[in-house]
């Protein structure tokens, strides 16, 4: 395993949506992720790889079951998934059943980042520091904090993730 490095695997939600003026809907073109990584000036070595670009309302198990496989066979120790937030935690749990020796770390955005307020390059970064330094395991990363991805829940009401028991 290259331990040196962080491999992305961007899945699309909010993150990578856009505004489509003409329909006036989000819509998927490609991923942010690399325009965030040179915005946020990053140094370190990053290997972005898309397995989608879908919303995580339409990520189904066998979509859930392409991400752990891709993390599965990833040469690197620590990754980073782009996820849209609605189903995230469902994602967590099933890289957390597979218990791979890997730090894996999932995040998102809650407004998309061409918007201009977006936390997707926040959470990007923080999602990017937290797989460095944290040991193997699944964690999800959201507005500053890290959670452990077989207890992380989406509080809809407030708009946050938190930790359940």
């Amino acid at each position: 395993m290259n331990a040196a490095s962080v491999r992305i695997l961007v899945t699309g939600g909010t993150f990578d949506k856009n505004y489509d003026e003409l329909e006036g809907q989000l819509r998927f073109r490609s991923t942010h992720v690399p325009e965030m990584l040179e915005l946020g000036r990053s140094r370190i070595a990053v290997e972005v790889e898309t397995l989608m670009l879908i919303d995580s309302l339409e990520m189904t198990d066998a979509h859930r079951a392409r991400v752990v496989e891709r993390c599965r066979a990833a040469p690197e120790a620590r990754i980073v998934v782009t996820h849209g937030t609605d189903t995230m935690e469902l994602t967590a749990r099933a890289l957390h059943a597979a218990a791979l020796p890997k730090t894996i770390v999932l995040t998102g955005a809650m407004v998309p980042y061409t918007f201009g307020s977006s936390d997707g390059l926040f959470n990007l970064g923080s999602a990017l520091a937290f797989a460095q330094s944290l040991p193997a395991g699944v964690f999800v990363a959201m507005n500053g904090r890290c959670l452990s991805g077989a207890r992380v829940r989406k509080d809809r009401s407030n708009g946050v993730f938190i930790e359940c028991d």
